[in-house]
């Protein structure tokens, strides 16, 4: 299969129930590069409700989409994330939340973040010389949405506003919704899914995603942190 964009994701463990549950809510299995039909939770139009995140998959962005440099290889970017991987601990936290952000839903970590913000700034930077320049149309299209001098200064450097101290986790769950909808979608999401949610959280390894040509995320490969 071939590539257009390569990314580094948290990719949640296939057979935990919480991410079947997740996975089918979203309606694409990165895992096994597949449509999968979502469940019926009341009234909620779920395929309507996550047509936005559904290509990108069950996941959480650790180093953001990036097309591969030309000087560079498919076999060199591999072999460096299972190097990084071996280099990293494991992260623990107190567990996953169901929460807003913005007009969106998505699940976030609980209690101290410390350790997981800096294994996700050490994929933005140790990874980065695998990353091609980010177009003046991309740049364009990223400071559309309004970025501090922060953020500009992250596109800028990394191709991305929202790394390092710009960073929140968080696994999307939906796109943009309306008011009523996103009441009624956090309190199905509430009933269906948080009881499944892991108490402590941990994330013991990162993912290689590639982007097809068809603009769905399919996972590469797993690499233990082993740090």
């Amino acid at each position: 299969m071939t590539f257009t964009r390569y990314a580094i994701y948290f990719a949640p463990p296939a057979k935990a129930e919480w991410t079947k549950f997740a996975t089918s809510w979203l309606g694409w299995d990165m895992e096994t590069g597949s449509l999968v039909a979502h469940p019926v939770v009341g009234d909620i139009d779920v395929a309507a409700v996550t047509e936005v995140p559904r290509k990108y998959g069950l996941h959480a962005t650790m180093k953001p989409p990036f097309r591969l440099r030309e000087v560079q290889t498919f076999d060199a970017l591999h072999a460096a994330c299972g190097s990084f991987a071996s280099n990293q601990p494991p992260v623990t936290l107190d567990g996953l939340e169901i929460a807003r952000l913005g007009r969106f839903l998505a699940l976030r970590p609980m209690g101290e973040t410390q350790a997981l913000n800096t294994l996700a700034a050490a994929c933005v930077e140790q990874l980065d010389n695998f990353r091609e320049a980010a177009t003046e149309a991309e740049l364009t299209r990223r400071r559309a949405a309004g970025l501090t001098p922060e953020q500009e200064a992250n596109l800028v450097q990394w191709g991305y506003p929202y790394v390092l101290d710009g960073f929140r986790f968080h696994i999307t769950l939906s796109g943009k919704l309306d008011k009523p909808t996103l009441r009624a979608t956090q309190e199905a999401l509430q009933a269906h899914l948080a009881p499944l949610l892991p108490q402590p959280f941990q994330i013991t390894d990162l993912a290689l995603m590639g982007e097809a040509e068809d603009g769905r995320f399919h996972l590469i490969h797993r690499y233990a942190l082993s740090g």
